[in-house]
């Protein structure tokens, strides 16, 4: 991606594009020259969260949901800006080169599931095939940050 295309974005364009250069930094978030992008309406498994497969052994859903990002953001990369979230990332949709719409292949292949009533359809239909972390059981990643945080500051006020 030429610079300059990426930069106009970051000065309110709403469209960037990419041949590569994408760091993916988890199953729901990239970064291109400093830049932190959240991919809009999905939310993936931490990157070291744990998952149960149907089998009920536990496995990195997490590490998985990273690599499968990584193979979807290879090639050609066209990202739209929606907006800032609070953490100040760049909220976006991104779509592969074939117009693959990456947020939603995250969700319909297991990877992710639905932030919003978005990909909700997406996110029933990988449950039904049980795809990816519906393949057995895991926790959604909002419930795994909350209880991550809580256990933190529960061991942080405890060593005083």
């Amino acid at each position: 991606m030429n610079k300059f295309v990426f930069a106009a974005l970051l000065l309110g364009a709403s469209v960037c594009q990419a041949a590569s250069g994408f760091v993916v930094v988890d199953g729901d978030s990239l970064e291109y020259q400093g830049e932190r992008i959240r991919i809009l309406d999905i939310d993936a498994p931490e990157f070291l969260q744990k998952c149960y497969d149907g089998s009920g052994w536990q496995y990195r859903c997490g590490f998985e949901a990273k690599e499968y990002l990584r193979k979807l953001v290879e090639g050609n990369v066209r990202c739209e800006r929606f907006g800032q979230d609070r953490y100040g990332r760049s909220l976006m949709d991104c779509f592969s080169a074939s117009g693959i719409n990456i947020g939603q292949e995250m969700v319909r292949q297991g990877q992710a599931v639905a932030y919003s009533d978005r990909y909700r359809k997406e996110e029933r239909e990988a449950q039904a095939a049980k795809r990816g972390i519906w393949q057995g059981k895991f926790m959604r990643p909002e419930l795994y940050r909350a209880l991550k945080k809580s256990h933190e500051t529960l061991k942080k006020n405890t060593k005083r």
